[in-house]
């Protein structure tokens, strides 16, 4: 009797912890879900903020340029210019820093006698306003329409870099551009996300989900694409598959070696962008 009433406590000792450490499971997972959601954007954008006063200074001609999309939202932008331009590229930076930096990139084209844009995104830079997926469309899509005022659409090359190349897609996928090219591009950033957090329900959780995939399908320009062999943060597979969307207007460049921040420093990167730009 007392064996059996021994066993028995056993059995509901073990329940009630059993119980308890998925009930903690359980909590933490739902903690952990809560944690992702409200502080995505810190995780996503990690943008270099300046002061409104503050002066770039480079050595080549360069006009610093304001976008007043809505009251309280400004796009600030760099604009280098060459003597005798043959075209102009949009460039939609990566997902750090401010264009202040990012300047650095802009002799890549201008050496060749284009003329370059670089915008900072809502929150980057001297760039204001509240971020949302929908609202930095917009945002990108107004800065097109201006320069297209200046430039012809035939002369305009639209560049993305990681996280821009899914801004970039889009407005090509909007718009007649030259060329898109895109530089290290995930084939969604959902897709990215999840790679990194397999357990959660990333559809549900993410407000930014930025559809290259949907979005490159409708692109009726030539598209170009960059990507690193060893690129571990967005693998060269996410490209293959792009590519794979339309094998005929998608051409996809391998930089043997390269990883996810260092094709500049690659031959390679520099000669298929000379190569592009004078086809």
């Amino acid at each position: 009797m007392y064996a059996f009433l021994f066993a028995l406590f056993a059995i509901f000792s073990i329940f009630t912890y059993l119980n308890t450490t998925w009930l903690y499971i359980i909590i933490g997972y739902l903690a952990l879900i809560a944690i992702v959601y409200l502080v995505q954007e810190f995780f996503i954008f990690k943008p270099e903020k300046l002061r409104a006063d503050f002066e770039y200074k480079y050595d080549v001609p360069f006009e610093e340029l304001f976008f007043d999309i809505e009251p309280g939202v400004r796009i600030n932008g760099l604009h280098f210019k060459t003597q005798k331009p043959l075209g102009l590229i949009l460039y939609f930076h990566g997902n750090s820093r401010s264009i202040k930096g990012w300047a650095k990139y802009a002799k890549d084209f201008y050496r060749y006698n284009y003329d370059v844009v670089l915008v900072d995104y809502r929150g980057f830079g001297k760039s204001t306003g509240k971020r949302s997926e929908h609202d930095m469309l917009k945002d990108m899509q107004f800065v097109y329409d201006t320069l297209a005022v200046e430039y012809t659409e035939h002369h305009i090359i639209v560049y993305g870099r990681s996280l821009g190349s899914g801004f970039a897609a889009k407005i090509a996928s909007d718009n007649k551009p030259r060329y898109l090219i895109l530089d290290a591009p995930y084939f969604n950033f959902r897709k990215v996300i999840e790679r990194f957090l397999p357990i959660l329900p990333i559809r549900y959780l993410l407000r930014y989900h930025l559809r290259t995939d949907k979005w490159i399908r409708h692109v009726n320009c030539h598209t170009y694409i960059l990507h690193g062999t060893r690129d571990w943060l967005i693998p060269i597979s996410n490209s293959e598959k792009l590519q794979a969307i339309n094998p005929h207007k998608i051409t996809l460049i391998r930089i043997a070696g390269g990883g996810h921040n260092n094709l500049p420093t690659f031959n390679e990167y520099h000669n298929f962008i000379r190569d592009i730009l004078q086809y």
